[in-house]
């Protein structure tokens, strides 16, 4: 009810904040997809390619549940969303536990990535188009923020996927260090793990968690790029 109240409250601040967002999330949560999907291709696996989800096109990466929950916590200060993920069948590859960790490890390495690509965008944007000529722009601080909000969306797309809580991917990264029985017993508890994230969402300790990992990332990317 509060979210709604303050949506209902700041329409058009509320309509621009998601409009900041929408891009570099898309991409984000796209990209990262392709990626675990790429991957898993590259170690042998055709299923991704095969159903046409190695693709920019994002109509079939949408999922309609994923976008509803990003548009609703871009009022907040963290954003949260999720495409359809990728279908990966290990049955393809030589080492299962081995490769499904390679294609776990590529979404959030992807956003890393991507959190990189947008830092120096937005470098590049302030060197090519100093402030103090362009501040009373609107397409100018419109473009600063968005790219801002691209390093600071994929930084944390990264970070909550690299959670060690099934099935997000960091769940399979430390499955692999596992012993395989514990590693398989812990990968069951998948059913679980949506309803877990959500508990933590909506009482804030997500963002108690992810926060201080973010926003450390950020920080240090802008003072290696001199944005600070």
């Amino acid at each position: 009810m509060n979210m709604l109240t303050t949506l209902l409250n700041d329409l058009p601040g509320a309509m621009r904040t998601i409009a900041i967002a929408a891009v570099p999330a898309m991409l984000g949560i796209i990209l990262h997809e392709v990626a675990h999907g790429y991957v898993a291709f590259r170690r042998g696996d055709p299923t991704a390619a095969a159903l046409g989800r190695l693709t920019l096109n994002p109509l079939p990466h949408i999922d309609p549940m994923g976008i509803l929950v990003f548009a609703l916590t871009s009022l907040t200060g963290f954003v949260f969303g999720w495409a359809k993920p990728v279908p990966v069948n290990p049955r393809y590859f030589r080492n299962p536990v081995r490769d499904m960790m390679l294609v776990a490890l590529a979404g959030p390495m992807t956003n890393m990535g991507l959190a990189v690509i947008f830092g120096l965008s937005l470098r590049l944007t302030l060197y090519l188009f100093p402030p103090g000529l362009w501040q009373h722009s609107s397409v100018y601080i419109f473009a600063l923020s968005s790219l801002q909000a691209g390093v600071v969306i994929n930084f944390g797309l990264a970070w909550l996927n690299l959670l060690p809580i099934p099935p997000l991917d960091g769940s399979k990264v430390l499955s692999y260090f596992l012993p395989r029985e514990a590693g398989w017993r812990f990968m069951q508890q998948g059913r679980y793990g949506f309803a877990v994230l959500l508990l933590l969402l909506f009482t804030g300790l997500l963002g108690d968690v992810l926060q201080p990992l973010v926003r450390g990332s950020v920080r240090g990317l802008f003072s290696f790029l001199g944005l600070q």
